[in-house]
């Protein structure tokens, strides 16, 4: 430091006469130097701008009295809208920070009144630009720890709106502030939550989506654990993506919703995603992740109302409307333990005739009679169907 009172006034004033010169170089310079400045829009460049000549405004403050100036980050950055954090990265701070030093450092032989000064006046910057990385970083992570928390709020809303099917049209909006991409193809995913901090878990859960290009919405509620996939391709087997997140979850039944169209029709996926997980002890062999198309038997014999709907329209009233023969002949081949002569025998068929209908209804309704699990589901959709169809009485 200079070493007579005197000297110091002397250096302030001629850096409080430059301060405005010092602010035009580095506005210039960082034009120059960073694309990203050039391509700000102009009100954000205006605030860069202020917060340059705040920061060397600061350091004649800080220079003219080190132990009683203000704090550096309420000095300098308290100049600009909380807006600018997410406008510009810390990246770019760190260069724009560099570049003001730069300028400032460059002019240090001209503010010196004698080369002896300039040794102390270099000095008090390495000083200050050490002060002023802490403030930054300060900043951002102020700015990170609340958008941190306003997110988990917001994830945690669109969340509880797709678990209730009471998806609103800014449910979109809201996605995309939570940086959802994805615009088609969501399916939601349910299962036992593991142990450890939420928090922890989710990110682990949006870690593994984004390795396989997809986003995700998460939440723990209780014991279970809810993952909203987007970036599925439509109308595809919702198994293979669920797979992706499916180590992230406790030992258990883990279930899968259908692919819907958009987060504004997820709802759909959990509404079914969440009857297949409560239905799902009743198949203890099920596969991990199993889909909740593939549990409507369980969820029919569990009370919801729409599987057994589907299982009715799609197997036994859509075989009656394809040809009633197929039902009498699922019907015989069922009940006489999966034997084709006997089914044969009771309907004075050929075996083979037999085969070529219970072809067909695989066909038709994508179960295979010959298939243990397959028929058990046929089965109960037969007699879900006679119970619908049933004369009023």
């Amino acid at each position: 430091m200079p070493a007579d009172s005197r000297s110091r006034a002397a250096a302030v004033r001629r850096l409080e006469r430059s301060s405005g010169a010092l602010a035009t170089a580095a506005a210039a310079r960082m034009e120059e130097a960073h694309p990203w400045y050039a391509a700000l829009p102009a009100a954000d460049r205006s605030w860069v701008n202020l917060v340059s000549q705040a920061g060397i405004a600061a350091f004649v403050r800080w220079f003219r009295d080190p132990e009683g100036a203000q704090a550096i980050t309420a000095d300098v950055f308290g100049t600009a809208p909380r807006e600018l954090v997410r406008a510009i990265s810390l990246q770019q701070t760190v260069d724009l920070v560099r570049t003001v030093i730069e300028v400032v450092e460059e002019s240090i032989d001209d503010l010196a009144a004698e080369p002896a000064d300039a040794a102390w006046l270099r000095e008090g910057m390495l000083l200050y630009s050490r002060e002023i990385a802490f403030a930054a970083a300060q900043v951002y992570a102020r700015a990170a720890e609340a958008r941190g928390a306003w997110d988990a709020r917001l994830e945690s809303l669109v969340l509880d709106a797709v678990l209730r099917d009471d998806v609103a049209d800014d449910v979109a909006s809201r996605g995309a502030a939570l940086g959802w991409r994805s615009v088609a193809g969501v399916c939601v995913v349910v299962g036992p939550a593991p142990d450890g901090d939420p928090e922890t878990v989710a990110e682990a859960v949006k870690r593994s989506a984004r390795h396989h290009r997809m986003d995700a919405l998460t939440g723990v509620q209780a014991q279970r654990l809810v993952v909203v996939l987007g970036g599925v391709a439509a109308g595809a087997d919702p198994v293979p993506p669920a797979r992706a997140v499916v180590p992230h979850f406790a030992p258990g039944p883990v279930v899968v919703g259908p692919v819907v169209a958009s987060l504004g029709e997820a709802g759909r996926s959990a509404r079914e995603a969440l009857a297949a997980a409560h239905a799902v002890a009743a198949w203890p062999d099920a596969p991990r992740p199993v889909a909740s198309e593939d549990l409507l038997p369980e969820r029919a014999l569990d009370g919801d109302g729409e599987a057994v709907a589907r299982l009715v329209d799609g197997v036994h009233r859509r075989l009656l409307a394809e040809d009633p023969t197929l039902v009498e002949t699922l019907t015989a081949y069922l009940e006489r333990s999966g034997s084709l002569e006997g089914a044969a025998r009771e309907l004075f068929v050929h075996p083979n005739t037999v085969r070529y209908r219970l072809r067909r209804v695989a066909d038709i309704t994508g179960l295979t009679p010959t298939v243990p699990r397959d028929a058990w589901s046929l089965r109960l959709a037969l007699a879900l169907g006679r119970l619908a169809d049933r004369p009023e009485r």
